[in-house]
């Protein structure tokens, strides 16, 4: 009933969807010039209106720290998920994160919740991102669908090369 025992398979899904509920925006808008340059990769970015975060990719998890999880997809486009700007000096404090490096996840899945007050309270933007980090050497096309979305609904298409 609960896959106890079963070791999860990679899936081939080429889909990337909301990691938070919110506001899907283009990436070169955000209010950090590293990720609006996309010097981390291509992308969107999500202004967040409920604490619940799930998986934007169907992958393999490849990096945890406290804002952030790195993902690696089956077609090996690397996803990484980062919550809110400069909120690497809070510590983590503000992220309950239930996933573990090498742990294979489906896109959706819950990977915990965000205290987006703590972050405002911190005077930092809530600006989520998805980005592909090897944009360069494995991202054939991105399409993504700007506006409200809820967490865990698709939001575009990255296929690799």
């Amino acid at each position: 009933m609960f896959g106890f025992g079963r070791k999860k398979e990679l899936t081939d899904d080429q889909k990337l969807y909301a990691p938070v509920s919110g506001e899907v925006v283009k990436l070169d808008t955000v209010s950090d010039p590293i990720f609006a340059k996309k010097i981390m990769g291509d992308g969107f970015a999500i202004e967040p209106n409920d604490g619940k975060i799930v998986s934007p990719v169907a992958g393999k998890v490849i990096v945890k720290q406290g804002h952030a999880i790195g993902f690696k997809r089956i077609d090996g486009l690397e996803v990484l998920l980062h919550l809110g700007i400069d909120t690497v000096s809070l510590n983590g404090a503000p992220f309950a994160l239930k996933v573990s490096i090498g742990d294979i996840v489906e896109a959706g899945d819950d990977l915990g919740k965000a205290d987006w007050a703590q972050v405002e309270a911190a005077g930092l933007p809530k600006t989520t991102m998805v980005l592909i980090t090897n944009t360069a050497d494995k991202l054939a096309d991105l399409t993504v669908k700007y506006g409200q979305i809820p967490a865990g609904s698709a939001v575009g298409d990255a296929h690799a090369k």
